[in-house]
């Protein structure tokens, strides 16, 4: 059994649970240590059951809550090399860093992870894999545009977490950001459109793919039923569950058996 809950999922923060029989794992810990007690709470579990966290890269809107976390539990935590360079400047060495480099696999408790690299702006961003029982699902939630080796890493997942940050047209008409983030958002370092993220999704299609999570929506320039209206055509006679990860809240569950 895998067991997928995104805890949070937008530029506030984000958190996505990871549950199998014999682990918990956090990919990313964007939100405050009590915010994230609380959204645990929520699916029932404690801090202490979770076994890692796994980072994508440093950005504050996915490891926030990270220090304060580890100083309080000591949860190992999972990243590449120059990622950690940069979080340890902000932390108290803990002894618990775990590091891997991009692309490479490694088992947690009986979970593969796989990392692959992704086209963002930070300084060594990755993607993830996890797979646990012939089960696979995918997360890949900050990335400018879909490069072959990012199409790759997702061929054959069951699952996926995938980015749909925004809509051309809301961006292009929005007031509230500069010409210079516009720039930024769109490009490829930046975010994927609802177009993009369906481009990715239908490269990826294939008859096992079940679920699909569209996440790091814009509150200004996104919305649920323009990034779902955006995936449908492409994803049209498949038997695939469309759904979009929220904030402000814990999303449902994703079993996979």
């Amino acid at each position: 059994m895998l067991e997928i809950t995104v805890l949070a999922s937008g530029s506030a923060g984000n958190a996505t649970l990871v549950r199998t029989e014999a682990a918990s794992l956090l990919v990313d810990a964007g939100l405050s240590t009590r915010e994230l007690t609380a959204r645990l709470d929520v699916c029932g579990v404690e801090p202490r059951e979770i076994s890692a966290i796994l980072v994508t890269h440093e950005h504050g809107d996915h490891v926030k809550g990270l220090a304060q976390w580890t100083k309080k539990h000591a949860t190992p935590v999972y990243c590449n090399r120059r990622t950690a360079m940069i979080l340890r400047e902000k932390m108290e060495d803990f002894g618990g860093w775990n590091l891997f480099e991009s692309g490479a696999g490694f088992e947690l408790h009986g979970v593969a992870v796989r990392t692959f690299s992704v086209p963002h702006d930070a300084v060594d961003p990755v993607g993830f894999t996890v797979s646990c029982g012939g089960r696979s699902f995918g997360i890949a939630t900050d990335l400018g545009h879909a490069t072959t080796l990012v199409i790759e890493s997702l061929r054959g997942v069951e699952g996926l977490l995938l980015e749909a940050n925004y809509d051309e047209g809301l961006l292009e008409k929005d007031t509230k950001r500069p010409w210079s983030t516009k720039q930024r958002i769109q490009s490829r370092h930046g975010h994927l459109s609802n177009g993009a993220a369906a481009g990715l999704a239908s490269s990826i299609r294939h008859a096992e793919l079940t679920h699909v999570v569209l996440g790091h929506l814009s509150r200004d320039c996104n919305s649920e039923e323009l990034a779902l209206a955006a995936m449908a055509p492409v994803m049209s006679g498949a038997a695939v569950s469309l759904s979009c990860a929220a904030q402000d809240e814990v999303s449902p569950a994703i079993r996979l058996v």
